[in-house]
């Protein structure tokens, strides 16, 4: 696959990268065997880059009263919402992979509310479609849910955020029409 392939702008050779981004991006390949196509297209605009994966690591890798695959289900169910190709793809894999479970993706991805997930996690993802799709509708009741659910207020903004983070990336992955990597249809299946 030519670079040409991934994105609709151009996207940069890792050598004529900034050191800090083209480390970055060494230290996925090396950790995950592959470079997913997000590094490279962002790389694009490299101040951007720094911000959107400085936010998405603040939001993602921090530690609170959400799981990590609850995370991934609040990006897949979004993404899928957002009808980003991209996104699916490359969260469903990892979704895929944190659940050991080579189904919850697709369900999650198409319907939420029929995928074999708990009554916790469908009002979690509920209120993440709302942010993401239609969040000047979002009031005290749904936060009211998702306290009824267990959720604290800490987990109901990490909840938003992820959701509000990734109508951004969605919205950009489509922009940019970013091609999924052949690697993470794959992955987490068997």
């Amino acid at each position: 696959m030519t670079n040409q392939s991934i994105s609709r702008f151009p996207v940069p050779e890792l050598e004529e990268l900034p050191e800090d981004i083209r480390g970055r991006i060494l230290a996925v390949q090396e950790k995950a065997g592959f470079v997913p196509n997000v590094f490279l297209t962002l790389a694009h605009r490299p101040d951007e880059f720094r911000a959107f994966f400085d936010y998405h690591d603040a939001l993602m890798l921090r530690e609170g009263g959400l799981t990590k695959a609850e995370k991934e289900m609040i990006v897949v169910a979004t993404s899928g919402a957002n009808d980003c190709q991209y996104c699916v793809v490359a969260h469903g894999a990892i979704l895929r992979v944190y659940t050991r479970d080579p189904l919850i993706a697709d369900q999650v991805a198409i319907n939420y509310r029929k995928a074999d997930i708990s009554a916790r996690q469908r009002e979690m993802l509920e209120f993440a479609i709302k942010v993401a799709l239609d969040s000047r509708s979002v009031g005290d009741a749904d936060f009211e849910r998702l306290r009824e659910q267990g959720f604290s207020d800490q987990d109901i903004w990490d909840i938003g955020a992820i959701a509000a983070f990734f109508a951004l990336s969605n919205r950009m992955a489509n922009l940019i029409s970013m091609r999924p990597n052949d690697e993470f249809y794959n992955l987490g299946r068997s």
